[in-house]
């Protein structure tokens, strides 16, 4: 190793979902939304002149603060927003784990809490979810640096009552909480319905999931002025221009659209519920879903089996090989016709699996 090696900040990064482009697939592994984004997105899209590009964007993304604002009937000092809800979340580690108590979060959750941890030096501790896969609410009590708590969570696709998180807040009070809501909007109870009372709670959402937007890369969070002045000085001090023009002007017309949101999250919760109906006939177990996601496993094939089976058929869901959820497959809820053909497909593979015989072909 040479000398500047030795000064070179090591991390292990996260691993996304594969992202795969071709015709015929059927992607159902990276939570994407199977729906177009609002028509005032597209129409402004079609719109946008490319000379406005010369020059550098709001560094404060005043329109978009102020759709969300005016949406969520917050003032426009409560509103942060980021590169997506990873941007958010990681500049909130930044900012409010800086002691030497370690933050909080679960064994099973999504992935990148601990990524940031470590690549920010900040000690964390990750008690383990029940049986069921829900939170232990008293593993949160006591001292600590900050929680963060994704709800409902990932991957399990479990959510958490209300209750359950203003408790946590409530035990809590020096510290920042977090609760993560990239999926609240499937079926879910917001936790911003308590910024009024806790000045220490932040709300972190995204447009990648609910809002067909994935490939902007915008999130935002809900919180006390404090909290959302702090992220600013910390973001001035990092980068001025974290959110380019197109997301500002596509964002903003996908907040103005609230029936197009609402209808597009019932279809997906309608198909998700359908899908849950045809996965349990095959055999498949899985926590009662409130996300746009399902995290099954099959009461007698194991999960990487089925996760190469579906691969091989270009229909791709993710598989994680962990210890306690190494046996189930997170699947995204797509379209009703996505979502035949993978049902289809199981239930062709599973009865060839069941009489021993061999069978790989989608279209046999």
């Amino acid at each position: 190793m040479t000398a500047w090696e030795e000064n070179v900040r090591k991390a292990v990064p996260y691993v996304p979902g594969e992202q795969p482009r071709f015709d015929g697939m059927i992607k159902l592994n990276t939570n994407e939304n199977p729906y177009p984004p609002a028509p005032g997105v597209q129409k402004a899209l079609r719109e946008m002149e490319a000379g406005q590009l010369k020059l550098y964007p709001d560094p404060g993304a005043g329109m978009l603060v102020d759709a969300l604002a005016e949406y969520y009937q917050l003032g426009r000092d409560q509103i942060f927003v980021g590169v997506g809800s990873d941007d958010v979340l990681a500049m909130s580690f930044l900012t409010f784990f800086n002691s030497a108590k370690p933050v909080v979060f679960p064994d099973i959750t999504y992935s990148f809490y601990e990524v940031w941890a470590s690549l920010f030096r900040i000690p964390f501790r990750t008690p383990a979810l029940d049986e069921e896969f829900h939170i232990r609410k008293e593993d949160y009590y006591g001292e600590n640096g900050g929680i963060v708590i994704a709800n409902p969570n990932a991957p399990t696709s479990v959510c958490e009552g209300i209750e359950v998180i203003e408790d946590i807040i409530r035990h809590n009070p020096g510290c920042v909480v977090i609760v993560d809501e990239a999926y609240i909007d499937f079926g879910g109870v917001s936790a911003r319905s308590l910024l009024e009372t806790y000045d220490n709670l932040l709300v972190v959402q995204t447009f990648s999931k609910s809002r067909s937007l994935a490939g902007l890369r915008i999130g935002f969070a809900m919180g006390s002025s404090k909290l959302i002045a702090a992220l600013n000085n910390v973001k001035y001090s990092f980068n001025s221009y974290t959110m380019n023009l197109p997301s500002i002007i596509l964002g903003t017309e996908a907040v103005k659209d609230r029936e197009y949101f609402i209808e597009t999250t019932r279809r997906v919760i309608r198909t998700r519920e359908e899908a849950k109906r045809a996965l349990r006939a095959l055999g498949f177990t899985f926590p009662d879903s409130r996300t746009n996601f399902i995290f099954a496993r099959h009461e007698s094939i194991p999960a990487a089996q089925l996760f190469a089976a579906l691969r091989k058929q270009n229909i791709f869901v993710r598989y994680f090989d962990k210890p306690r959820i190494d046996q189930y497959l997170r699947i995204t809820v797509g379209t009703d016709e996505q979502m035949k053909k993978l049902t289809d497909y199981l239930k062709a593979y599973i009865s060839a699996q069941t009489e021993g015989r061999e069978y790989e072909n989608l279209s046999d």
